[in-house]
């Protein structure tokens, strides 16, 4: 048994695990009733999931209007780890809320002692690995982990779930970034680079370089996981002119997810192009240009015919009514030219900008080189229905840059780029809180 906590997360962190939370149980948060992880879908912000997919089954003749997402879950000891081959996530759009099931059925040496019962006072500590499993410890509570959990003081509340400092006296994630971002600050200009997968940074000499040249100052490499950048934090830069007035270049790209559905996702993208694309305006022969910027319920764009509409979505109390719907390009005869559907981009919004840190650059030439700024712009705490009510008030929209060349040929060349974008100001509508911090004032 452990007595500290210390020494959960120890043998957690040996298995792989990077960050650390606790959870106080209410008497509903048993195997019965599934574990609430709260009235919105920020737990996806937490536990990394396998993709959301919709829940087709059908009770009393009536399909259930949920979806569904499966975790790597297992149970831990001082022995081993115990997968729990069934624990999923269960997403209920129309409260919202999201729950938690599965975690016993199948699983030798779980917890079942206190996830079966409704005592008061029961602790469930969780650690996640960068690779995106779950390893999980339940105690009751007069346990000591309990007991010491019960005397720890200011631990960062995230949803239902506290967030645990790997020691004591450890200086949180924002704690840690910020630090960071002043000593890269502090450089001055830095030669535009890149880290490689090696671990080794590389001279970078494309114009694109600002991001991939603070990443490299973060120690971030590129990887194949779809989850934050730093210490939990999505890592954006946007060009600057100078950092007095810091007015950004341009908007904010958000995420550039490729349709779900729809012709261009069924028919595909020379199909699409065909019906809705339009001569490039420069003369360049044998091409066709998607463009435009799209913003909901306006009319449909003089170039090609389509306008952004929510499939799914009740305006009125401003949550998803069909979870099967989702952001969609529509024609003036009501086809589906491309669709996003809310599963597929929920996945996306969650699982990368939970806490979003906005940092600005200047670009120098010859050699090329990046400064940062100061003045930083910390987001946290999203939920996807915010996204949905921005792109709802007209705050986030669209802006493809999509072109199909040679077309006339039997191997046409195609450029995919689906934008959502918002502009720099608009930002703090997709948070909870946000707030503008000036690095110099930090101590050190």
């Amino acid at each position: 048994m452990f007595e500290k906590i210390s020494a959960l997360i120890g043998r957690m962190a040996e298995c792989g695990a990077k960050r650390f939370y606790a959870k106080r149980l209410a008497p509903n948060d048993n195997s019965k009733n599934q574990i609430y992880l709260g009235g919105d879908f920020s737990a996806l912000n937490i536990i990394p999931h396998q993709g959301i997919y919709t829940d087709n089954e059908e009770v009393a003749g009536s399909k259930r209007n949920r979806a569904k997402a499966r975790i790597l879950f297992s149970w831990v000891d001082e022995e081993g780890l115990y997968e729990a081959p069934n624990a999923q996530l269960i997403l209920y759009p129309k409260y919202p809320e999201v729950r938690m099931s599965g975690f016993l059925k199948g699983c030798r040496n779980a917890p079942s002692n206190i996830l079966n019962v409704r005592d008061e006072g029961r602790i469930m500590f969780l650690g996640v690995t960068d690779g995106g499993r779950v390893i999980g410890y339940a105690v009751d509570h007069e346990h000591p982990l309990a007991k010491e959990l019960a005397s720890w003081q200011a631990l960062e509340e995230l949803g239902v779930f506290l967030a645990l400092p790997t020691s004591p006296g450890e200086r949180s994630s924002k704690s840690q970034l910020l630090r960071k971002l002043k000593e890269i600050h502090n450089k001055l200009w830095i030669p535009s680079q890149k880290l490689g997968r090696d671990g080794k940074v590389h001279p970078y000499v494309a114009r694109n370089g600002g991001g991939y040249t603070l990443e490299a100052e973060l120690g971030i490499a590129p990887n194949g996981y779809a989850e934050p950048d730093f210490l939990g934090w999505e890592i954006k830069q946007f060009g600057v002119r100078d950092f007095r007035g810091y007015l950004p270049k341009g908007p904010v790209t958000l995420m550039t997810p490729e349709p779900s559905g729809g012709i261009y996702k069924d028919l595909g993208v020379p199909a699409f192009m065909n019906l809705y694309g339009y001569q490039d305006k420069n003369g360049v022969p044998d091409r066709l240009n998607f463009g435009g910027i799209y913003s909901f319920d306006k009319l449909p764009h003089k170039d090609t015919g389509l306008r952004l509409a929510m499939l799914g979505y009740d305006l009125e109390s401003g949550t998803i009514s069909d979870i099967d719907g989702g952001l969609a390009l529509l024609s003036k005869a009501g086809e589906v030219a491309a669709l996003w559907r809310f599963s597929s981009i929920m996945d996306h919004w969650n699982r990368k900008h939970a806490q979003a840190a906005y940092i600005p650059s200047m670009f120098r030439k010859g050699p090329p080189a990046y400064a940062f700024g100061a003045k930083v712009l910390l987001c946290e705490k999203t939920d996807f229905n915010l996204f949905l009510g921005a792109v709802a008030s007209g705050a986030i929209y669209y802006d493809p840059a999509i072109k199909i060349e040679q077309m006339s040929s039997q191997t046409p060349k195609t450029k995919r780029r689906s934008q959502f974008r918002v502009k720099h100001q608009n930002l703090p509508l997709l948070y909870k809180k946000a707030e503008e911090i000036d690095l110099m004032t930090l101590e050190d």
